[in-house]
């Protein structure tokens, strides 16, 4: 544990007191959420960091739209410094004003299909008035953002972390009790394979959970994209050795696992903050750290190739590459969205 979590410790039961009592107002007067005039799917978990939760949200925003359920991703933007707010996200926009994440997205997604604002039911506004045959919206990282009315609450739980230690912030990793679980309609669990343990979910989701369905998913590095110039090669990269990994993730050491399961090797590894851009400093290290430790090429994730520019690829010596992340075992959790969002707005 970090010296400034412990030196914060003392103030983890002011935050839970906070925290619960805010929750307590919410659940006492459920007209302070403001309802959109589409159905609401949110997707958050209880703790800080990486859950998955930009890959499953671009999976269920892909898989609606195709399934005629037209829709928009609503995030916070975290990051961004932008003088309009909200704003909508396009494949162009910069990421230093929308933030990574929904970067990210709305390249996967195409124009008008993601919008960044501190309040997100002004989001939801602009989402709507920009495309006014949308059926439905997905609130990003939603689970504790309540002023917004959800129909559908994902909770997200990391197969490999879970719940962590069981603390609140700032001693642990959790935003809110364990017991806010029961507000979700299903669980999720991520990263699915690698739990060592699901009688131990079962009976986590059973104690605390609100008697929902469990979806067990998983992510897979597919494929490889070189940057700046967009080729594509298999995962692991043929004949070219082992690799020297780098990324700003919530949960990097995920992202390490993930290319040792796709069979990419690496021989070093430097993680940011999460969403930190690297500066050209931090690219030119991380050659240096490639060539003494015999990488010959660098590998990162999509979203931190979202914050690369052409500064960075003027100072680029050795290959670079993206890992492409998918989502395995999605199509249960997709049909039962889709399902619940008829019975919600019936044709």
């Amino acid at each position: 544990m970090s010296i400034l979590r412990l030196m914060a410790a003392p103030l983890a039961p002011l935050y839970g007191a906070v925290v619960r009592a805010r929750n307590w107002s919410f659940d006492a007067h459920p007209s302070r959420a403001t309802r959109a005039a589409v159905p609401v799917v949110s997707l958050g978990n209880l703790s800080a960091g990486g859950t998955g939760k930009t890959p499953l949200t671009l999976f269920l925003a892909q898989g609606l739209e195709a399934a005629g359920w037209s829709n928009a991703v609503l995030s916070r933007g975290y990051g961004g410094r932008r003088p309009v707010d909200p704003m909508s996200v396009e494949p162009d926009s910069d990421p230093s004003l929308t933030g990574d994440e929904p970067l990210l997205l709305a390249r996967a997604l195409g124009p008008e299909r993601v919008v960044v604002g501190r309040q997100r039911h002004a989001a939801a506004l602009r989402a709507l008035a920009q495309r006014p045959g949308l059926r439905t919206l997905l609130l990003d990282d939603g689970f504790q953002h309540r002023a917004l009315h959800r129909d559908l609450d994902l909770l997200l739980l990391d197969g490999v972390r879970l719940w962590g230690d069981g603390h609140m912030l700032p001693l642990g990793d959790l935003r809110e009790p364990q017991t806010s679980a029961r507000r979700a309609h299903a669980l999720v669990v991520t990263r699915a394979a690698r739990v060592e343990d699901r009688a131990a979910v079962l009976a986590w989701w059973e104690k605390v959970g609100s008697g929902g369905p469990i979806f067990w998913i998983d992510f897979a590095l597919g494929g490889l994209r070189r940057w700046p110039s967009g080729e594509v090669a298999p995962l692991p990269l043929p004949e070219a050795g082992p690799a020297f990994a780098w990324c700003g993730l919530g949960h990097p050491e995920a992202f390490y696992a993930d290319l040792l399961l796709a069979g990419q090797a690496w021989v070093g590894t430097h993680s940011l903050p999460d969403h930190r851009a690297p500066s050209t400093v931090d690219l030119r290290r991380f050659q240096y750290r490639a060539q003494a430790e015999g990488a010959e090429w660098l590998v990162c994730t999509a979203k931190d190739s979202v914050k690369l520019g052409p500064a960075h690829a003027a100072v680029l010596n050795l290959p670079l590459w993206v890992a492409e992340q998918s989502v395995l075992g999605g199509s249960d959790l997709l049909g039962w969205v889709i399902t619940r969002l008829e019975q919600i707005t019936p044709s």
